[in-house]
């Protein structure tokens, strides 16, 4: 299965919606649930990944407390986002979206990319084929297929994939080292 594991921020960012805390701040996806997809830089990448243990720090504050409406912690997001290169904490959303829709891509066993598009419409059609499955459990999994290749946008910038694969390794020790520390 492919790589599936959320980075402290995404978590964060869920957390903050759910919470209300996003206010009028722009996030990583748009009003119709789209990514805003933007080209990543080294900067970018390595910031994310430095921010990492501060964000998994604030995601375990709001684990703890999921009915806060504080303010502050909206504030103390944005203070780490600048402090890791970023203007604020939405910026930080949307390259930490953009390097997860990549993620989502990459095979972990070989490594290999394949757009996350790309790779529903051949399990679509592997499962639509699929003689043996029960015919509710194949139904119930073609409907979940389907709903998500709604929901999951092709990869516009393919520069990113590089980027990515090339820090693919931090990106892992520091989900690790944020799941650790949960």
């Amino acid at each position: 299965m492919r790589y599936k594991k959320w980075m402290a921020v995404a978590a964060v960012a869920c957390m903050i919606a759910s919470a209300g805390l996003a206010g009028n701040s722009a996030s990583a996806q748009d009003a119709t649930g789209d990514i805003n997809q933007i080209a990543l830089s080294e900067t970018q990448v390595k910031g994310l990944i430095a921010a990492q243990p501060s964000l998994a720090a604030i995601a375990k504050k709001l684990e703890n407390a999921p009915e806060s409406n504080d303010v502050s912690i909206e504030k103390e997001l944005d203070e780490i986002a600048q402090k890791h290169g970023f203007k604020n904490f939405a910026e930080l959303d949307d390259v930490s979206a953009n390097v997860q829709l990549v993620l989502d891509g990459i095979d972990p066993e070989n490594g290999e990319y394949t757009d996350p598009v790309v790779g529903l419409k051949e399990e679509l059609a592997e499962v639509k084929g699929d003689t043996t499955m029960p015919a509710d459990e194949k139904k119930a999994l073609i409907e979940e297929l389907e709903e998500a290749l709604t929901s999951i946008p092709p990869l516009k910038h393919k520069e990113n994939i590089d980027l990515v694969k090339k820090h693919q390794q931090a990106i892992q020790d520091a989900l690790d080292a944020g799941d650790a520390g949960r």
